[in-house]
């Protein structure tokens, strides 16, 4: 998650998610709750200490987490991806409700709890109703969902899972949102979906005060279970 970074501080290998207590997989450093260690702005040069400061702040005093730590360890490439989700975030022809819809639709589709545990919240903050959010939490029809709301779930649903876009969804998408809209909608979208792919690679943890949100799909046959899974395929009820 891109806003509202979490910083914690954890001691040995056991931390609380929702009342329970879990084990670290054995690969996650417990100073960031991912393979990777947190950047040190201090051993960073001129511009990668620059880039930081872009990102996590320059009077920073804990570690960055989150797809903009891990970021850090390619300066050059994390200084585009900021600027590209900052735009899309805060000026962005879409708005941000319909931002938040497209963060939930790529962490939903990558199955990226930490993502969507920290962009459910944001959703409803920015307005996003949480009927609208359950639609794409537990891959409900659309049907009964505004034009847009709906138009917007059904093109990353089809981007995602056919790796193709029908040309009516296109059209309506068009009309709806224009040409720049929706080129920034599914620009979004690829986004966050990226950003679940730098998280589980990483396999980066939740935060030990963050609830898990996002709920554990159970194979192919369309079955849910409410309380997902951590990154690490631990379940958290």
């Amino acid at each position: 998650m891109r806003i509202g970074i979490q910083t914690i501080t954890l001691i040995g290998l056991s931390f609380t998610l929702t009342g329970q207590t879990a084990k670290l997989p054995p690969d996650i450093l417990p100073d960031s709750l991912s393979r990777f260690p947190p950047v040190n702005r201090a051993d960073m040069d001129e511009n990668g200490k620059r880039v930081y400061d872009y990102i996590g702040g320059k009077d920073r005093k804990t570690p960055l987490l989150g797809p903009g730590g891990v970021s850090l360890y390619s300066p050059k490439a994390a200084e585009p991806i900021q600027a590209l989700n900052q735009y899309l975030r805060n000026e962005g022809v879409m708005g941000r409700r319909f931002f938040e819809l497209c963060t939930l639709i790529g962490a939903r589709e990558f199955d990226q709890q930490y993502e969507w545990s920290g962009h459910e919240p944001a959703a409803l903050q920015a307005g996003l109703e949480q009927s609208v959010i359950d639609v794409v939490k537990y891959n409900k029809d659309v049907t009964g969902l505004s034009e847009k709301d709906a138009t917007v779930i059904q093109m990353g649903r089809e981007l995602l899972r056919q790796h193709k876009l029908s040309s009516a969804v296109f059209a309506k998408s068009v009309q709806l949102f224009g040409r720049q809209g929706t080129l920034e909608l599914v620009t979004t979208i690829g986004d966050y979906v990226m950003a679940g792919i730098i998280l589980t690679a990483v396999d980066q943890q939740l935060p030990p005060e963050r609830k898990a949100l996002l709920p554990v799909r159970l194979g192919e046959c369309g079955l849910w279970e409410c309380g997902g899974p951590d990154s690490g395929g631990n379940r958290i009820s």
